[in-house]
Formats: C-alpha cells, sequence, structure tokens
C-alpha cells in the first residue's frame, strides 16, 4: 500500500500542477446540465491521473467522474476526481483541488486530496491507520456542540429543478450552527473536516469521487461518517454526514427533524 499510497501523492501533485498552470486562463467549458460544466483542465487532469494508473497498474480498474468505466482484472479500483470545484476553478476562485482513492474489494483502503493553490498535501491509509496533512497527523476538533460548530455544505447541481436542494437542510442548521460555508469543492471540505478546520459536514446527492478519499480522511482523523439518519455509509450513499464524532448526533437529529417535516 505503501507504493500505491507514494504514487497517489506524486500523480496528484502532478495533476495540480497542471490545474495551477492553467488557471485564471481562458478555457474551453462544457455543459453537462443547465449549471454542472467541465473544463478542459478537468479532462486533462483526469487523463494525466488515468494514463499514469493504466501505465503503472495495467491490472486496476477506475472509476473517474470524466471517463468511462473502465473494469479492471483485479479486485483493485482507483477512484478519481481530477478537478474537485470545477465551478470555483472556471469563474478564478482558488478553491479546488484533486482527489484519488483506491478501493481494494469495497474497501476504501487509502486516499489523498492535494490542494494545489495552498499545496496543502491531505492523505490516509488504512493500513497505516491515520491521516496527514502535509505529513503531520491530522485529528478532528475537539468542539462538542453544534452550537459553536463552523459547518459545511453544498447544493446539487439540479438545485433548479428538484425540491430535494438541500435548502431545507440548510435553512434549519443556520440557526443552530455557529456558522456554515459553501466553498463547492466537497472533497476538500471533507480533509477540512479531518483537519479539524470544519466541525461537521453533510450534503446531499454527491457521487464516488467526491467522498472515497475524504471519508477515509475523517474516519481516520477520528471522525464519524454517516448516512443523514446515523446509519453506515458507504460510496453509493445517496447522503453523507461527516463530523469530529463530538457533535454528530446532534447534526443528526437536525437533519432527522427536517427529513420527518
Amino acid at each position: 500500500m505503501w507504493k500505491e499510497k507514494k504514487f497517489a501523492e506524486q500523480i496528484a501533485k502532478k495533476s495540480g500542477a497542471l490545474l495551477r498552470q492553467k488557471f485564471n486562463k481562458k478555457l474551453a467549458i462544457d455543459y453537462k446540465g443547465e449549471i454542472n460544466l467541465v473544463t478542459e483542465a478537468d479532462k486533462l487532469s483526469e487523463d494525466l491521473i488515468v494514463s499514469a494508473i493504466r501505465r503503472n497498474f495495467p491490472s486496476h480498474g477506475i472509476l473517474a467522474e470524466e471517463s468511462a468505466l473502465i473494469e479492471g482484472s483485479s479486485a483493485i479500483r482507483w477512484i478519481i476526481d481530477p478537478l474537485d470545484g470545477t465551478t470555483n476553478y472556471a469563474h478564478g476562485y482558488p478553491v479546488f483541488c484533486v482527489s484519488i482513492a483506491l478501493e481494494i474489494e469495497g474497501i476504501i483502503e487509502m486516499g489523498v486530496i492535494y490542494d494545489p493553490m495552498r499545496d496543502d498535501m491531505f492523505s490516509a491509509s488504512r493500513k497505516d491507520n491515520t491521516a496527514y496533512l502535509n505529513g503531520e497527523k491530522l485529528k478532528v476538533s475537539r468542539v462538542e456542540t453544534l452550537s459553536r460548530s463552523l459547518l459545511a455544505t453544498g447544493f446539487p447541481y439540479d438545485i433548479r429543478t428538484s425540491e430535494d436542494n438541500n435548502l431545507d437542510f440548510f435553512n434549519a442548521l443556520a440557526v443552530r450552527a455557529q456558522a456554515i460555508r459553501r466553498a463547492g469543492a466537497a472533497a476538500l471540505d471533507l480533509a477540512y473536516v479531518a483537519a479539524g478546520r470544519f466541525d461537521g459536514f453533510w450534503e446531499l446527492k454527491l457521487m464516488p469521487w467526491d467522498t472515497a478519499a475524504g471519508f477515509l480522511m475523517v474516519e481516520l482523523a477520528g471522525g464519524k461518517v454517516s448516512d443523514f439518519f446515523g446509519k453506515g455509509w458507504n460510496i453509493n450513499s445517496p447522503h453523507m454526514a461527516a463530523s469530529n464524532g463530538l457533535i454528530h448526533q446532534q447534526l443528526i437529529d437536525a437533519l432527522k427533524r427536517v427529513k420527518n417535516k
């Protein structure tokens, strides 16, 4: 696992350097929906990562945001978001990251999230049972009450057309938490929970590439991850709640009250 983790960190840095080089430059932009966009930087970053994996680990499968699923001949699969925070990136807002996770027989074993604008390398390995930021061990915050918590969330791309759009949860938690941030990069939000920068996070309609690496970081930094009912979470779960563990039941209770209305 050490070899795969070192590889993931190296390729995330290369991808991040590419994104940094193209940041604030004129980019070709396509739309996958009314507000869901993809830039040429997404595609170039993904091509770089996927090509490197196929060269170094040809038997491994790959699940990436912008490409078709690549089936491997082994039980190992890479889960990739080449640019989490694409809307931020396209508008010149410097909050985005590269997220790479390794799944073995359905279990996330390793994850890397790299923020190229701050040169922050978050990493986690189940084998080490530890999460790191730039080589230093991560621990979640010690905030014990929701009312003193800084939370993070995001809104789904179908916010204009679906009633299941997070506005009701946001309204309920805005008056219960100390504050809420909506930065636009779920993987980075989860890394920040692991680092103790956020005390909790919730979001709807996330995809495996948004959450795989960050989930492991929160867990190994001593936090807790579940669905909105406090039950077990996996990468195919439609909703996620993550926290430092101390406020988790309070967060779940607030989410449940909205769900049960």
